[in-house]
């Protein structure tokens, strides 16, 4: 693997304080402190305060569309971090297979129409949000989602590009996680694909 970027993060056995929490409970969650973790952990309080603020999305929104939209995001900016983290979060709630056609490709993937809107809005968020209307959210709105449905979407989106982008910006580590197999890992690293693909 690529060595880290040049931050010198503490090891779990340095790690002291509120970085100490922070390492614990991903320890807890998942057996390991990932890389992302620990970069971000620099600024722990900032760091807990972005725990706070995705659990509070996606706890208004559901955890089925938050890891949804979460994938569509971090696939449009070209976070394979994201996508790795997210997809082996996205595990407990869809099945493998299913989950490496939305991987591929989310258009195709025989999802419902109101999915595919809602992740098409996260790749145009996170590839052209200057260019962005009230036509995109009136799509969202024809789909059948609430104006509070909007806005989490929208927050989601947005929240995965603040921490997607941290992460390639300090040329962070990836970490594959523990149980994401060779098939997964492959789908959830393919490239967007482009329209009509």
């Amino acid at each position: 693997m690529a060595p880290m970027s040049i931050l010198k993060v503490p090891s779990e056995a340095e790690a002291t304080g509120m970085t100490a929490e922070i390492y614990d409970a991903d320890t807890r969650s998942m057996g390991y402190v990932p890389s992302h973790t620990k970069a971000m952990s620099l600024n722990p309080e900032a760091y807990q305060i972005w725990e706070s603020l995705t659990q509070a999305i996606s706890s208004s929104l559901g955890l089925r569309r938050y890891e949804l939209v979460t994938l569509a995001a971090a696939q449009a900016i070209g976070s394979s971090h994201c996508r790795l983290a997210h997809g082996k979060k996205t595990l407990t709630i869809i099945d493998q297979e299913q989950l490496q056609a939305i991987a591929r490709n989310y258009r195709d993937a025989g999802l419902p129409p109101e999915d595919v809107a809602m992740m098409d809005y996260a790749v145009k968020l996170s590839t052209d949000a200057a260019g962005m209307s009230d036509d995109d959210s009136q799509r969202l709105r024809d789909a059948g989602f609430s104006d509070r449905e909007i806005a989490d979407i929208t927050l989601a989106a947005a929240a995965r590009n603040y921490f997607s982008r941290a992460l390639l910006a300090l040329n962070v580590e990836l970490d594959v996680p523990p149980g994401v197999s060779p098939e997964l890992q492959e789908a959830l690293l393919s490239p967007l694909p482009t329209a009509g693909e």
